[in-house]
């Protein structure tokens, strides 16, 4: 069922709520670029005994653009006054990309059932010399371009440097996006994950290159309580290129909540 949620501030969220009302409650959360649907096959395993809520975080999906440049907290406090307006008790988080910075921080300063990362941000990129010498070079032609042709002869031209040196997911996004993803995928969260209390589960894609199985493996060294999965072959949607194997690892870490009548 599709439902609306306004938050404090006017923010407005949209979500779906599946499964079992009475059931354990799991927040699904999806990555930079996607929205709840991307995580339909997710929803689809758990909402055989549990209350599942599948989020459009905000700018993405039906959920508006935040009106301000947010940071991870930003979202995470929207989150947070999501789930205690919805009243989740306790709530298991799942996270996917992007939406495992969320979960980390949430689990870091909240009581949470349990956590699962999926192919999570939240390690700070190391970046190759290449990817410096685009980022600089691109800061340059900035400040050159309009010295050389003027502010509407540079425009253009600043533009197509731009496209030929950013990610596709800069790329699609909107002005206002674009400075959210700026901020957030700098942000290292790598010193939240000791305060994290919650049972956390981690599965990834042996083959990511957004988020490597390094982080994961950082991951699973700071969180106190966390344990490991990765899938050889699989890439950045491990539960995509491997459903069958996400699903059953997925299934034996929720089982007491999936068989709980």
């Amino acid at each position: 069922m599709n439902k609306t949620a306004i938050l404090p501030g006017g923010i407005e969220l949209h979500y779906t709520e599946t499964g079992n009302p009475d059931g354990a409650p799991i927040l699904l959360m999806h990555g930079w670029g996607c929205n709840h649907s991307t995580l339909a096959s997710i929803e689809r395993i758990v909402a055989s005994n549990m209350r599942v809520i599948n989020v459009d975080l905000p700018g993405f999906g039906d959920s508006p653009e935040p009106t301000e440049v947010w940071g991870v907290d930003d979202y995470t406090r929207a989150i947070e006054a999501f789930v205690k307006q919805l009243n989740l008790k306790n709530p298991t988080l799942l996270g996917h990309s992007f939406g495992g910075r969320i979960s980390l921080l949430i689990g870091s300063r909240n009581p949470i059932h349990k956590i699962i990362l999926v192919d999570a941000a939240g390690v700070k990129p190391h970046h190759s010399l290449s990817w410096y010498l685009k980022v600089y070079s691109y800061k340059f032609i900035k400040k050159l371009y309009p010295i050389i042709f003027g502010k509407n002869g540079a425009q253009k031209r600043i533009e197509a440097a731009r496209r030929r040196r950013s990610s596709a997911d800069y790329q699609q996004a909107s002005p206002m996006m674009r400075a959210i993803l700026s901020k957030c995928v700098n942000e290292d969260l790598c010193h939240v994950m000791p305060d994290i209390k919650a049972p956390t589960l981690l599965i990834w894609g042996e083959n990511d290159t957004a988020t490597p199985l390094s982080d994961a493996k950082k991951m699973e060294k700071l969180i106190p309580d966390a344990g490991l999965v990765s899938f050889p072959d699989c890439g950045h949607y491990s539960f995509l290129d491997n459903p069958a194997g996400f699903k059953a690892v997925l299934t034996s870490f929720l089982s007491k909540e999936l068989n709980n009548n």
